[in-house]
């Protein structure tokens, strides 16, 4: 799954819990955050899906950032379209968000595929981290 993250790989339990306790804040602070994703047949857990409140990239100061990691074995499934439809309809149904963005990798066609198909619209391309990245966004459809 790294192969398409902006994020180095952890490799003790001081990342581990460091990440969460960021991910447990981001609830705390804004009451938004990535989720698990289960299969409902088995429970099996199969990676997370959601919104994040981003901030400093590729000039934007803070917005909604929509995103998903699946395990590979899961990929080509449409779970990460059915998330991304979910978050997409809560962020504006809830939230009240005026828009939603996402970014991913120019090599991830796959994740590109996705985020389009969800209606985010390629705004254009930046350098996250060293790699070509393309900026996607989506305006609340009120």
């Amino acid at each position: 799954v790294h192969i398409y993250l902006y994020d180095p790989v952890i490799h003790d339990i001081e990342q581990s819990k460091n990440v969460i306790e960021y991910i447990r804040q981001q609830y705390k602070n804004v009451g938004i955050g990535r989720m698990a994703v289960v299969l409902k047949e088995t429970n099996e857990f199969i990676g997370w899906a959601g919104l994040k409140l981003e901030s400093n990239v590729n000039g934007h100061e803070k917005f909604y950032d929509i995103g998903y990691r699946l395990m590979p074995q899961h990929w080509g499934k449409g779970y990460a379209t059915e998330t991304t439809h979910f978050f997409l309809d809560y962020a504006f149904t809830v939230l009240k968000a005026e828009k939603v963005n996402a970014y991913a990798f120019q090599g991830n066609g796959a994740s590109l595929r996705v985020l389009e198909k969800c209606g985010l619209q390629r705004m254009g391309t930046f350098m996250q981290g060293g790699v070509e990245s393309v900026w996607l966004e989506i305006n609340n459809p009120k």
